[in-house]
């Protein structure tokens, strides 16, 4: 075998191509990428649909140009290497392979100055396929072409174009109003995701990055920060947010890292948390950016587990320059990076605590805001108590609210004075089952004696709603009253009986037993998660 190039079938490959992952948003911004690494200030794109259902998306920025020398370039597959090496552009491939991977055609107009004409060159993949060659296609710039590089770049700068969009849409329209609507559809999804993308290069405020403007259909697109930082707070230490990450070749690379908390959705208006905290259990995570341009939001990337409601206030901001891109196996697409397992394990170390944090501070907040709604009702097991007089429980002789003692007569004997709350002027609706966020031993419920005024005390029993059973059982079967009937009568005859079998030697082994049982109820439940309050909303208004 003497000659051993093997060129590539074009039909085949230029085809492959096209599969390499993207959708239409991470296909624009791929094509921003290139703008803004020409130096340009003004990015517009245009969705055109055409009267018979054709649709064209026009890129124009106002950089500084090519000639068509550098127009040959850009559209080769596999351009050469740009000679800032910050450039957001990497393999050479994110033009020609994002275009294809939404249309079957796709052009660059460009010039460097307004005295010097126009350079064009088009990638047609039926004409690769019907010739199995290489070859693009230099046709004369149109009017129309022309009117568009003027209207959308200006003197100078560059505009791509797409046509014969294939894969625009998701699916195939008969032209008319449902199309338009799924073409305005994706002008507005393409704008949240560049808003998020380029966030940093958008927000005048952020000094990180230079300012651009981008516009979609004419719309000035307004960056969105997923760490919302005007109320959201920053827990990572200073001295955790450099990231030291050694190079294959030995050598050392910094990368910086921040934790955001973000607020919880109660402590923010339903419209502040549409526009400025999006929570979710997919947003929780990394946010990853390569020389200020974000190429991946959300997710643990092996770090930690899957994503669950606890942790959907906690991102994650990392940042890492153009030196880092092995290390990090950046793909093609920019859109995801791979964390070697090493510094998995560092980064597990370093977020541990900020991530059991995030995770307390949700549920915290979940629950307080659960228990202040008082979803969960005791008067029914309250008003069968005081309905059936004949339970076996101690009978009160006597009680010192100031020691919390009290005198009682049971099973063991008579003015048997036992430790336990002793509580004046209870509610009437609460006097024998009543939830509490007072009991701070871990206990699910404790026996207490409890009076409408201030004498004749009777035995109730006070759960703590603190406790995962009260969170995560009664809470869900709130809408269901003879389900949480059942449980406080369960609890009031447990601790009746405790009442009415206890004296001073044996008070002990109960509060023992009552402390073992709550605790296996809490390790029980430790995968069971917290109601959602979805799940919680009772159209009748218990």
């Amino acid at each position: 075998m003497h000659d051993l190039i093997n060129d590539p079938n074009a039909s085949r490959l230029i085809y492959g191509l096209r599969d390499t992952g993207y959708n239409v948003r991470t296909a624009a911004a791929d094509i921003i990428d290139n703008s803004i690494a020409a130096g340009a200030n003004l990015i517009s794109i245009r969705i055109d649909l055409l009267h018979d259902g054709r649709k064209v998306v026009y890129f124009g920025d106002d950089g500084h140009g090519m000639n068509q020398t550098e127009v040959r370039n850009a559209m080769r597959y596999g351009a050469d290497r740009r000679p800032d090496a910050k450039s957001l552009g990497k393999f050479g491939l994110g033009l020609k392979t994002a275009s294809s991977s939404v249309c079957k055609r796709y052009t660059v107009v460009s010039r460097r100055s307004e005295d010097t004409d126009l350079a064009k060159l088009t990638w047609d993949l039926e004409h690769v396929e019907r010739r199995n060659v290489w070859e693009m296609l230099a046709e004369p710039v149109t009017s129309d072409q022309e009117e568009m590089f003027e209207e959308l770049c200006g003197p100078s700068g560059t505009l791509v174009i797409w046509e014969n969009c294939d894969r625009l849409l998701s699916k195939e329209y008969t032209p008319g109003a449902k199309e338009k609507a799924a073409v305005n559809r994706l002008a507005e999804a393409l704008t949240k995701h560049i808003a998020l993308v380029f966030h940093r290069f958008l927000d005048e405020e952020d000094t990180r990055e230079r300012d651009i403007e981008i516009r979609v259909n004419g719309a000035a697109v307004k960056p969105w920060n997923p760490f919302y930082p005007a109320k959201s707070e920053q827990v990572l230490s200073a001295n955790k947010q450099k990231l030291t990450v050694e190079m294959f070749d030995g050598t050392e690379e910094i990368a910086h890292m921040k934790a955001w908390i973000l607020p919880h959705r109660s402590e923010m208006t339903k419209e502040e948390e549409a526009e400025f905290a999006r929570i979710s259990n997919r947003a929780q995570g990394f946010y990853v950016y390569r020389e200020g341009r974000l190429i991946q939001d959300g997710g643990w990337m092996e770090v930690f587990g899957s994503p669950e409601p606890h942790y959907s206030l906690l991102r994650i901001e990392f940042d890492f320059g153009h030196e880092l891109d092995e290390a990090f196996r950046i793909d093609v697409k920019k859109s995801r990076i791979l964390f070697h397992p090493d510094l998995e394990d560092g980064l597990r170390k370093i977020l541990q605590p900020v991530y059991r944090e995030a995770g307390a501070r949700y549920r915290r907040k979940s629950r307080d805001d659960l228990n202040q709604k008082g979803v969960v009702n005791h008067g029914s097991a309250n008003k069968n108590i005081a309905g059936t007089p004949n339970t076996a429980k101690p009978q009160v002789t006597g009680v010192d609210h100031k020691a919390q003692t009290a005198e009682i007569n049971n099973n063991r004997g008579v003015k048997i004075r036992i430790r336990a709350p002793v509580q004046n002027n209870v509610s009437p609706d609460n006097i024998h089952v009543e939830a509490v966020t007072s009991i701070t031993n871990g206990h699910l419920w404790e026996p207490a004696y409890r009076s409408t005024g201030t004498s004749d005390h009777v035995p109730g029993v006070l759960l703590n709603k603190h406790h995962d059973f009260y969170q995560k059982i009664y809470q869900r079967a709130a809408a269901n009253g003879y389900a949480v009937e059942g449980m406080d009568l369960l609890l009031y005859a447990f601790a009746m009986a405790e009442q009415n079998n206890t004296d001073p030697e044996l008070e002990p082994v109960f509060e023992d037993l009552r402390g073992e049982i709550s605790a296996n109820l809490h390790k029980l439940l430790r995968n069971v998660p917290d109601p959602e309050p979805a799940e919680l909303d009772d159209d009748d208004g218990d």
